[in-house]
């Protein structure tokens, strides 16, 4: 445990079963993570896989100031993601939920089990539009126009 909360990113997304109800439901699923507290919650968004499969993903980015260290945090969403059914049978294969810490504070972190900042944020647009609604000084206007080419629609 950190002696002083820390801002993390946690990147929300689904694509089997009720994907909207399931990433509202882990949205109130990681605001009542023990020593944690949702600071902002962004839409949802509807988007085309990226180097994955399956249906349209629904996804959403949420804020939090937490008290849990990196893999605390980690672990604790992937209990989140068990409880939904995620299984792992493939690289990038459909899933009932995934759950990704963007960055957590100004940590740098490159472990087996945990990257930081997350290797991959700025090639997805199902993570810098969301992004960009909550924390718009995170996400630059060239990062935007870098994943231009992916389909990615704001929820009403």
């Amino acid at each position: 445990m950190s002696a002083t909360p820390v801002m993390a990113c946690v990147a929300l997304g689904a694509n089997l079963g009720d994907a909207v109800a399931t990433v509202q439901q882990a949205l109130r699923d990681v605001a009542a993570l023990p020593e944690t507290r949702l600071l902002k919650a962004s839409s949802l968004y509807r988007s085309a896989p990226y180097e994955a499969q399956g249906p349209d993903f629904i996804n959403a980015v949420a804020l939090v100031y937490t008290q849990l260290s990196p893999l605390a945090l980690l672990h604790a969403l992937q209990a989140l993601e068990l409880q939904c059914g995620r299984e792992r049978p493939f690289k990038n294969a459909p899933r009932t939920l995934d759950l990704d810490i963007i960055f957590y504070g100004d940590v740098s972190l490159d472990t087996p089990e945990l990257t930081l900042p997350h290797p991959r944020w700025q090639e997805r647009a199902f993570v810098l539009q969301p992004l960009a609604e909550v924390w718009p000084e995170r996400v630059s206007a060239v990062q935007l126009a870098g994943v231009k080419d992916q389909a990615i629609q704001r929820m009403a």
